[in-house]
């Protein structure tokens, strides 16, 4: 495939220098949940597994940029990541880190564009710019759990030796810089594997899906006529095809900009994950895997991909936990940009709980009354809300607040553990008698735990309410 040469653009670099004697480490990330919701979709077609290896005999089908020595081994070459069989399909051996990108090229990006000038700034089926979504998922074998964890676009990192925005990597120096950014950003996390899709391929990936049921929280409007973007949902649950799912992706225009469009992102990740695991999927195949051929450029091989099908078929919703990579907004004082800023020490605490050699997240739960409880309510019972509240004050959670309310019913309570913490969202859990534990960043984002208040809670109290 011919990728169009990118036009070479200034970053705006913030002034202040890095300070003297402190430690520096990989400050910045781009977001988009595009590359995991395509790697995650495919990842959950059990069936389909044996249909990758027909895409091509080649040992790396999907490799559309040629890596140099020196950026392919940026990538881990340590203990084989497969155990291959002639009996049996490969399996991944030992726990496998990969960085998905998404990312959005438009024709004023480039040099030389290609084609007529449409009379607007059009998205180009390229890799080579600014990364608007940026993940990092692990495949781990030995707790049985696939971890995704979202980098904001805007966070403030190390990108060849200059404080920036993350997501400026992928533009600089492809997916081999980027992962030396977010390596060096983690304390040194290994990344095995790359993906790089672009908007293009989200966008025929969830038509190639049949769409994607997603509740979408309120009414999203937006238009820039220079891009062609023209974003016009309503709040509501309901089916999105490609483009509409694109709106809800790329929509930003509200209190939490990029941190809301990670959460949206991570919704729509569990949403397509679960809504493929259903034999309809098999008769998609085809198509998804052209969409692949022609949107996505990774250095999987062909016999990992398969790998990493298997395994994504046989986990479970409860073992698909979804983080965010732990920090805070800066402030116009702070910088004349507007940065994530990385908090090193959650990092560092979650990294080893999720990311860790022998990552089995034993942690302990914390004090009740150091936890920071935030009740979404979905029941519209003011009664059973207050309940809540006095159950939870009188068993010692006396940080507890009353959020905005949900615009959809749930059936069952959703226990988020905004900030990873499975152990404490399980204790309580356990200690309510309800619910289901989500390890996810869909929560209120001030929260440690999130209780989004379902009608269960109604049925187990509802005769004392």
């Amino acid at each position: 495939m011919s990728i169009p040469s990118r036009k070479k653009q200034p970053a705006k670099r913030p002034k202040k220098p890095a300070v003297s004697g402190t430690k520096t480490r990989g400050l910045r990330v781009p977001k988009w949940a595009w590359l995991t919701v395509a790697l995650a979709s495919v990842a959950t077609i059990s069936a389909g597994t044996g249909a990758l290896l027909a895409v091509s005999m080649n040992s790396q089908p999907l490799l559309q940029s040629q890596l140099s020595p020196e950026e392919a081994a940026v990538f881990s070459e340590g203990d084989p990541i497969l155990s291959n069989s002639s009996l049996r399909l490969p399996r991944l051996t030992r726990p496998v880190n990969i960085l998905v990108l998404g990312v959005k090229v438009l024709t004023s990006d480039l040099d030389d564009p290609l084609g007529e000038d449409v009379g607007y700034h059009a998205l180009v089926n390229s890799f080579e710019g600014l990364s608007d979504t940026m993940l990092l998922l692990r495949f781990n074998p030995r707790t049985g759990q696939l971890v995704v964890m979202s980098v904001p676009r805007d966070t403030r990192a190390l990108v060849s030796g200059v404080l920036t925005k993350i997501n400026e990597a992928n533009l600089d120096g492809g997916p081999a810089l980027t992962a030396e950014a977010l390596s060096d950003l983690l304390g040194g996390v290994a990344i095995d594997r790359y993906v790089r899709i672009n908007v293009q391929g989200v966008e025929k990936l969830i038509d190639a899906l049949g769409g994607v049921t997603v509740n979408v929280p309120k009414d999203m409007k937006y238009q820039d006529d220079s891009q062609h973007l023209y974003i016009n949902l309503k709040a509501g649950r309901q089916t999105l095809d490609g483009d509409q799912a694109l709106q809800f992706l790329r929509f930003r225009y509200d209190n939490h900009g990029d941190i809301g469009r990670v959460q949206r992102q991570q919704t729509m990740m569990r949403a397509v994950i679960e809504q493929t695991l259903n034999p309809a999927t098999i008769a998609r195949l085809p198509k998804i895997l052209s969409v692949i051929q022609s949107h996505v450029d990774t250095n999987l091989s062909v016999e990992e991909l398969v790998a990493l099908v298997g395994y994504g078929s046989q986990t479970s919703r409860s073992d698909v936990q979804m983080l965010m990579l732990p920090g805070n907004f800066s402030s116009p004082a702070e910088y004349e940009l507007s940065y994530w800023l990385p908090n090193y020490d959650k990092i560092d605490g979650m990294v080893q709980q999720y990311f860790g050699l022998d990552s089995v997240q034993t942690m302990e739960a914390a004090s009740p009354s150091y936890l920071r409880v935030v009740i979404q309510d979905s029941t519209g019972d003011n009664v059973a809300t207050q309940s809540l509240v006095d159950t939870l004050y009188d068993s010692g959670y006396r940080n507890v607040i009353v959020g905005e309310e949900l615009n959809e019913t749930l059936p069952e309570t959703r226990i988020v553990a905004q900030r990873g913490d499975r152990a404490s969202a399980s204790m309580l859990q356990q200690f309510l008698r309800i619910g289901e534990v989500r390890v996810e960043s869909t929560g209120n984002l001030d929260s440690d735990i999130t209780i989004q208040l379902g009608e269960d809670w109604l049925g187990e109290h509802g005769a004392a309410l």
